[in-house]
């Protein structure tokens, strides 16, 4: 046995990671969906211009990002991709969805949305706060 030291994953060593970690958390919780999707906002030509990512987990969707470019940031593309992914959950049966904003990015966009802050961490990034928030979301 040997310990390595802290360095980019292998793809092979990453999914053998990933795969005992699984394994242990589904003989806790039984088999977990876990599904990758996303959700884009594209010109005529096929110009990515705003975008929604996010993951399905344990009953939980978690939004790892969401980006409108500034030439359309004032048009709704980012409500109109919220509403959409929050859709999608309820098709898969999904009723929660967490999220995480910084103090300069959009925390009063997610509140005027109806999620709200169960945590802060300040100075993530230096300087700024990150902030988790949730919503339960129903038909």
């Amino acid at each position: 046995m040997h310990l390595t030291i802290p360095l980019p994953p292998e793809d092979a060593d990453f999914k053998a990671l990933e795969a005992g970690l699984t394994q242990y958390n589904e003989s806790f919780t039984g088999l977990v969906l876990n599904e990758k999707i996303s959700s884009f906002v594209k010109t005529e030509d096929g110009l990515v211009v705003g975008g929604i990512l996010a993951q399905i987990n344990w009953d939980w969707m978690h939004v790892q990002g969401l980006w409108i470019d500034d030439s359309i940031r004032a048009d709704g593309w980012g409500s109109k991709l919220m509403a959409k992914l929050e859709q999608y959950a309820l098709t898969k049966g999904i009723a929660h969805i967490r999220l995480e904003t910084t103090s300069f990015q959009a925390l009063d966009f997610y509140l005027k949305l109806g999620y709200s802050v169960f945590g802060e961490l300040p100075d993530m990034p230096a300087g700024h706060t990150s902030y988790f928030l949730q919503k339960a979301i129903s038909v």
